[in-house]
C-alpha cells in the first residue's frame, strides 16, 4: 500500500486533477449521444419546427440514447466508487463491488421474479429490478450477519469468507432455477445475467439517482477516516477514528451502490476492478481525490463501453457486460503479473 497523507489536501492539485477527469466526462457525454447505428441530425433533433412525436431524430436522441447514457454514467460511477471502497477497506487489489455477494443476491432476486412471470410495476419500476434490489439487500444483510462477531466487529477475513459463501449459495440457486425454467424464461435469465443498459427510462433514472448521490456524499464525508483506516486499524484507533463504525458505513454504502446498479442494469463486471486501479495510478491512493476521480472516470468508461456495444456489430447490440468482461480479463491478468512494489 502507498503512504497516504490523511491531513491537509493540496487544493490546487485536487482542483486540477478533478478538472481533467470532469472535462473528459463532459467530452464523453457530449459526443456519444451522436454515435449509433442510426445517424441523427443534431440540429433537426433540437429543432422546434416539428412536433416531438413527428421528430424521429429527437425521439432517438432523447428517448433512446440520452437516458441510456445517463444510466451508464450513474452505473459506472457507482461501481467505480464501490470498487475503490472495497479495495481500500479489504486492503486487497483484487477486491471488487461483487466481492461480498451483492451481485449474486441481486441475480437471485431477479431470476425468481422472471421465473414466476411477475410483470407488475411499482412507481413505474418493473418487478425484476425491484426483486433484484431486494435480493441485493438480502445478500448484504446475510453477509454482515454471518461476519458479525459478539463485539459487533466485522473482521476482514470473516467478511470475505462470508461473501464467498453467499456467492456460491446464491449462484447455485440461480443455476437451479435456470435449469427448471422453460425456454423463454431461460433466455430472459441469461440475457439479464449478461448485464445491459438497453432498457431504461427517465422514471428509472429518477428512482435510482437519489440513492446513488446519497451514497457518494456519505462516502466522501468519511473519506478522510477511510484513508487513516487503510494505513492500519491500530494506527487509526490510536488517532481517534471510530474504526468499526466507519467500516460499517463504508461497506454498507458501497454494497447499496452496487445493489442499486445491479438491480437496474444487471451484473456488469470488472468496472469496479479496472477503474479504481487506473485512477489510482494517476492520482495516488488518497480517497479524497480517488473517489470523485473514479466517479467521473467510471462514468466515462462505462459510457464508452456501452457505445462500443451499440456499434461494434450494428445494427445488432451486444450486452455491455460482455465488453467490460473482454476488457477486464486481460486487465486482471496484468494485475496478477505486474511487479509488486
Amino acid at each position: 500500500m502507498h503512504a497516504i497523507n490523511a491531513g491537509l489536501i493540496d487544493q490546487k492539485r485536487y482542483a486540477g486533477t478533478l478538472s481533467l477527469f470532469f472535462l473528459f466526462f463532459l467530452a464523453t457525454i457530449a459526443i456519444t449521444p451522436l454515435i449509433g447505428s442510426t445517424k441523427i441530425d443534431l440540429g433537426r433533433a433540437l429543432s422546434s419546427d416539428l412536433a416531438f412525436s413527428d421528430n424521429v431524430d429527437a425521439n432517438i436522441l432523447f428517448l433512446a440514447r440520452v437516458p441510456r447514457i445517463i444510466l451508464a454514467a450513474l452505473s459506472g460511477a457507482a461501481l467505480a466508487v464501490a470498487g475503490a471502497v472495497f479495495q481500500s477497506l479489504l486492503r486487497n487489489d483484487l477486491a471488487a463491488p461483487f466481492t461480498l455477494g451483492v451481485s449474486s443476491g441481486a441475480a437471485l432476486g431477479a431470476v425468481i421474479a422472471m421465473s414466476l412471470g411477475l410483470s407488475y410495476t411499482v412507481a413505474g419500476i418493473p418487478t425484476v429490478p425491484i426483486a433484484a434490489f431486494l435480493g441485493a439487500l438480502g445478500a448484504i444483510t446475510l453477509v454482515f450477519s454471518l461476519a458479525r462477531t459478539r463485539t459487533g466487529e466485522f473482521p476482514t477475513s470473516v467478511l470475505l469468507l462470508a461473501g464467498v459463501t453467499a456467492n456460491f449459495f446464491f449462484a447455485a440457486m440461480v443455476m437451479l432455477i435456470h435449469y427448471l425454467s422453460d425456454f423463454t424464461q431461460s433466455f430472459r435469465i441469461v440475457r439479464w445475467l449478461m448485464g445491459g443498459l438497453d432498457i431504461t427510462s427517465y422514471q428509472t433514472l429518477l428512482s435510482i439517482t437519489p440513492m446513488i448521490l446519497i451514497g457518494f456524499v456519505i462516502l466522501m464525508f468519511i473519506s478522510r477516516d477511510l484513508n487513516i483506516i487503510s494505513t492500519g486499524i491500530q494506527s487509526a484507533m490510536s488517532r481517534g477514528v471510530e474504526v468499526i463504525k466507519i467500516q460499517k458505513i463504508g461497506f454498507i454504502m458501497a454494497s447499496l451502490l452496487t445493489g442499486t446498479v445491479v438491480a437496474m442494469s444487471g451484473p456488469i463486471g470488472f468496472v469496479g476492478l479496472i477503474v479504481p486501479h487506473i485512477v489510482r495510478l494517476m492520482v495516488g491512493p488518497d480517497l479524497r481525490i480517488l473517489f470523485p476521480a473514479s466517479m467521473f472516470f467510471g462514468a466515462s468508461f462505462l459510457i464508452l463501453c456501452d457505445t462500443l456495444a451499440r456499434i461494434i456489430i450494428a445494427p445488432t447490440e451486444i450486452p455491455v457486460g460482455i465488453i467490460t468482461a473482454m476488457l477486464g480479463g486481460p486487465f486482471f491478468v496484468w494485475l496478477l503479473k505486474r511487479p509488486k512494489n
